[in-house]
């Protein structure tokens, strides 16, 4: 009796970039044979269904194997079990970390904890992502989160390093890191308009302008922490709105710039105080933690949400900032410029961002 045998040798092993997508995704092997069945792999490749099973359980295997090494990636490139190209090293990796701005959006600012890590199935009913995905996403936010948190220096240059990650994953990651440390609010109801890129963004510009780091790059704090001299400092600021001559003279210049310029100038002028009391009260309290939580909701409630009841356009609001912002340096006796400066920069950025349907 004579037995058939098909055998192949090599070194380099084989790893489909959709088979991994699909084992990232969560699916289960005959689910991931079904979708590859639909796509038309076995016309493709004049595979047989046995075939196509027994690929896609062997590549899942060797996925499954290659997990634990891209919990340290640095390991990747130096253990011998699996003969991996560096380009397709690069890709298992940055797959591995990459995650959907959907689940981000709902642990963002949440702790990292056991508690939520319960709420993965709500998540994942919300989502529409297989909870064996969202289980990996929210270990991966954890396990970063755990390694950087000891680390001093740059935040995205540290996860950068540690994780061999893109630059835009990496500051993805930053700011999954920096909501987590600060517990800034994200759920209430008047925020959920807002994605998850927003708030990357806005993190951003909190970590490149109002954190220790952000000053001095041999700070030993890393770029988490806000600098607290800085947020001592915006308490100065109350003078804007608290001595009346300033406060008519600031309205004074803001609004002679602003005439004949928009269609909302009568609504610019009437509202000026209400919204400089806004932005200035919001600046003298972040000394607080719990005002530092509310950043966001304070933005949207004290600022945005006025501005939109009276139907301000994106390029007017930019335009109103700009002259808010610049009418302060005219102002005799306002002698705070360097943390104005400083405070509003990174104010207009985040509301230019935030001001959106």
């Amino acid at each position: 009796m004579s037995v058939e045998l098909d055998v192949f040798v090599g070194n380099t092993t084989i790893m489909d970039k959709e088979v991994y997508q699909l084992w990232l995704n969560g699916y289960t092997v005959n689910d991931a044979v079904r979708v590859r069945m639909e796509g038309g792999v076995l016309e493709e490749c004049e595979a047989s269904a046995e075939v196509l099973l027994s690929d896609t359980m062997d590549q899942f295997r060797t996925f499954q194997m290659c997990e634990r090494l891209l919990h340290n990636p640095a390991k990747l490139a130096n253990q011998l079990l699996f003969q991996i190209p560096p380009d397709r090293q690069a890709m298992l990796i940055e797959r591995y970390y990459a995650f959907d701005d959907a689940f981000a959006r709902e642990v963002l600012g949440k702790k990292l904890s056991k508690g939520t890590k319960k709420d993965l199935d709500d998540i994942s009913a919300k989502t529409g992502i297989m909870l064996k995905s969202c289980r990996r996403q929210f270990d991966n936010f954890k396990r970063v989160f755990k390694v950087v948190e000891e680390l001093k220096g740059p935040l995205v240059e540290n996860i950068r390093q540690h994780f061999l990650l893109s630059d835009t994953l990496a500051r993805d990651y930053a700011a999954i890191v920096f909501f987590a440390s600060n517990r800034f609010e994200t759920g209430k109801r008047k925020l959920q308009y807002l994605t998850f890129q927003d708030f990357a963004f806005c993190a951003g510009q909190l970590i490149n302008n109002w954190t220790l780091g952000s000053m001095d790059n041999l700070a030993e704090d890393m770029d988490v922490d806000l600098d607290k001299e800085f947020l001592q400092g915006l308490k100065d600021l109350k003078i804007l709105i608290t001595d009346k001559d300033l406060l008519d003279q600031h309205k004074s210049l803001v609004c002679t710039a602003l005439r004949g310029k928009t269609k909302v100038f009568n609504e610019m002028e009437a509202n000026f105080k209400n919204l400089s009391r806004g932005l200035v009260n919001i600046a003298a309290k972040l000394t607080n933690t719990k005002d530092v939580r509310d950043f966001f909701i304070d933005l949207v409630e004290k600022f945005i949400e006025p501005c939109r009841a009276d139907r301000w356009s994106p390029v007017e609001m930019a335009l109103y900032l700009t002259h808010y912002t610049n009418s302060a340096h005219i102002l005799d006796t306002f002698r705070y410029q360097a943390v104005w400066n400083r405070y509003m920069g990174v104010i207009k950025s985040c509301i230019l961002r935030m001001y959106h349907d």
